[in-house]
């Protein structure tokens, strides 16, 4: 039986193939290769990722990932940038 930590470790694989880890497109894929428990629509009547996958997605990419709020996707840190928090606008 899948997990949302299975969910997130794939996630997680995702993102380090990439320079930008669009949640458009991983929702879908997510949807499709693991179920529709792992994924809800938000208020803006757009699929988003499960929170409990979020929370296990973060545990992994702590100080390496930053949720860029305006692209609605999630991004490497840059060379120099610190690490100030999970969200940038």
């Amino acid at each position: 039986m899948t997990t949302a930590k299975d969910v997130a470790d794939w996630l997680c694989q995702e993102f380090q193939n990439t320079t930008w880890l669009y949640q458009e497109t991983v929702v879908y894929k997510i949807k499709s290769q693991f179920g529709v428990q792992f994924v809800y629509f938000n208020a803006q009547g757009n699929y988003g990722v499960s929170k409990e996958v979020l929370k296990h997605f973060r545990k992994l990419t702590e100080g390496k990932a930053i949720w860029d709020r305006g692209q609605r996707a999630w991004r490497h840190l840059r060379n120099g940038e610190k690490y100030k928090g999970r969200q940038v606008d």
